[in-house]
């Protein structure tokens, strides 16, 4: 499966306001909105991180975000599916560009919220948690604002932290293979019948059956990654079902 991992900064929201906090801001005191500042993105099992800001061209960072999208089988992201991709569908629209050919998407941040009780859910916890070395430091809001500037030695710092996100974000999905039910079936791009669904594997143990309203099939659990699955056919069944 090609398997596209992806992170995005974007600019701040820049407005009028009178106080510091609970403010309302109204439409008529937004000054400038949050845009697309930076993507990285990798592919799975190919170790050179791509950059692209909009200190290179925001148009030139849009069109190769893009055609990777639309190479792209599996998107995976953290918080991505409310975040980073909406984020960048406006930037292409608003860009007078066509959609990204469809892909698939895998979103760790709500695999997390639904399998774990971490203390907090944000990337650094999680990945040090799980004992992964976790995310580069940066000088904190300040780069935002030193990157809009156009300042070189910002944009380095920027690009080393937006790249070491993407490299965090396979390390997680492999640390986390076999707990991420939902994922795309990987079945459905193997010629082989009987792999994993969740990493492609062969190394198959049957553990028992599985049973619905109307059958039982057998189920399995893959020696690589942990994963539980199950066949399609039955092995018996019946044709009667609670009405409940």
């Amino acid at each position: 499966m090609r398997t596209l991992y992806l992170d995005i900064e974007t600019t701040p929201n820049l407005a009028y306001v009178w106080r510091l906090w609970r403010q309302n801001v109204s439409l008529s005191q937004l000054v400038d909105t949050a845009q697309v500042l930076c993507v990285a993105w990798k592919w799975r099992g190919e170790r050179p991180v791509q950059f692209a800001g909009i200190n290179g061209g925001h148009q030139e960072m849009l069109d190769a975000v893009h055609a990777a999208l639309t190479e792209a089988e599996l998107v995976v992201h953290y918080n991505g599916k409310v975040f980073d991709i909406p984020h960048l569908n406006r930037a292409f629209v608003m860009a007078g560009m066509k959609p990204p050919a469809p892909y698939a998407q895998l979103d760790i941040l709500s695999q997390v919220r639904k399998q774990f009780r971490f203390p907090s859910n944000k990337l650094a916890h999680v990945s040090e948690a799980l004992g992964l070395e976790g995310k580069v430091e940066h000088s904190g809001f300040n780069l935002w604002v030193r990157c809009m500037a156009g300042e070189a030695s910002a944009w380095q710092e920027m690009e080393r932290y937006n790249k070491r996100d993407v490299l965090l974000l396979e390390e997680l999905h492999d640390r986390l293979s076999g707990w991420l039910p939902g994922s795309p079936n990987a079945r459905l791009l193997d010629d082989r019948d009987d792999v994993c669904p969740q990493c492609g594997s062969d190394d198959l143990r049957r553990e028992g059956h599985a049973f619905t309203q109307v059958g039982k099939v057998q189920r399995w659990q893959c020696r690589a990654c942990g994963a539980w699955s199950r066949s399609s056919a039955r092995v018996s069944g019946t044709q009667i079902r609670s009405m409940s």
